[in-house]
């Protein structure tokens, strides 16, 4: 019979389980600093960071969603219907029908009324699961067609092209949302920074990220504690479609385009980058710190590949295996929290 490993041992093992993103950034960026020619130049980051960045929106949105032990599949089509909403307001403002005026939004304005979108489409997947108790899977895969389906009908198919506004409507900023840059500073990258710390700030430290955590953890014990789950639920929902929509605006504006199949598949980075930053599927475990690197090591990666000439067919095999083994990973470490809470337990029994 052997024996049992040291508490220390399994201790060390948890710490560096724990600081598996970190480590799985250097080895990317280390092996593609050799492997992919001009990989480190500041062109190549800047494009590379504004890549993570639209990964990142997404992966922080699906980061709250899955805690509560939930998963949205619509986030993909979500980012192509806004981006369609906002490149048909940039072109051809609202009819209303019963006057038949036309009103031209501003920039400022279309951002907001595409947001609003997303949020809503959030809102339907929450009534969905919390209201009518549709698995979340299903619910969202629903939406993710439903959302796609409208987008293709927005303009049969086709693209909205050159989005480069009016001067006189007031829409001539919007591809400087995409494009622009501030201090040298992408703007895409900026927006990343306020909506992430403001994410982080939520989970950590507020009354409502702390329910997140305790609905995932247990939904049954969080409701008996008097936390409204059917809101906390509406929530991340309604935060992951507003994360979404940020995308759609965002990649509309750099193309100074909108496609409504924009966004197909970007969802499976996004769960990608959640898990490989160590938010648990099971529920009620993460950190909006690990998804960010978690979307910069998908990001490179894919990236990466690309410079080195890997057809596109095989990224998605690598992609597929790094999710599979994040998430064995990750059971392997909850194994070994376990193992370490029995052995101190025992421990302090004696």
């Amino acid at each position: 019979m052997t024996a049992p490993k040291p508490a220390g041992d399994l201790s060390l093992a948890l710490l560096v389980l724990k600081a598996r993103t970190f480590i799985a950034l250097i080895a990317v960026v280390a092996f593609f600093s050799f492997a992919a020619p001009n990989f480190l130049s500041t062109a190549n980051l800047v494009i590379m960071s504004e890549h993570v960045a639209l990964n990142a929106f997404l992966a922080i949105g699906m980061t709250f969603v899955i805690i509560t032990g939930g998963i949205d599949l619509s986030v993909g089509s979500i980012v192509g219907l806004c981006g369609m909403v906002a490149g048909y307001l940039v072109l051809n403002g609202v009819t209303l029908e019963f006057t038949g005026y036309t009103i031209f939004l501003n920039t400022f304005e279309i951002v907001g009324l595409t947001l609003l979108v997303g949020v809503l489409i959030g809102v339907v997947n929450g009534l969905l699961i919390t209201r009518l108790n549709v698995a979340p899977f299903i619910a969202t895969l629903g939406t993710l067609y439903v959302a796609r389906g409208m987008a293709l009908l927005s303009s049969n198919g086709a693209t909205f092209p050159n989005l480069s506004g009016n001067a006189e409507w007031g829409t001539t900023s919007f591809p400087f949302i995409g494009a622009g840059s501030l201090a040298g500073i992408p703007v895409s990258i900026l927006v990343l920074v306020v909506v992430g710390l403001g994410a982080a700030y939520l989970a950590a430290r507020t009354p409502l990220g702390r329910h997140i955590y305790a609905v995932g953890g247990n939904e049954r014990a969080a409701a008996l504690s008097g936390i409204k789950v059917a809101r906390v639920k509406m929530f991340v929902y309604m935060f992951s479609g507003f994360c979404a929509a940020i995308v759609g605006i965002i990649i509309a504006s750099q193309l100074v385009a909108s496609h409504p199949a924009t966004g197909e598949t970007f969802e499976l980075n996004a769960i990608a980058a959640a898990v490989l930053g160590g938010t648990s599927m099971s529920g009620g475990r993460g950190r909006i710190g690990g998804t960010v690197v978690g979307a910069f090591v998908i990001g490179i990666l894919s990236d990466g590949l690309v410079m080195m000439g890997v057809s596109s067919f095989w990224q998605t095999v690598i992609k597929g295996l790094v999710i599979i083994a994040a998430v064995v990973v990750d059971q392997f470490q909850q194994r070994l929290q376990q193992k370490l809470a029995l052995q101190r337990q025992a421990a302090l029994g004696r």
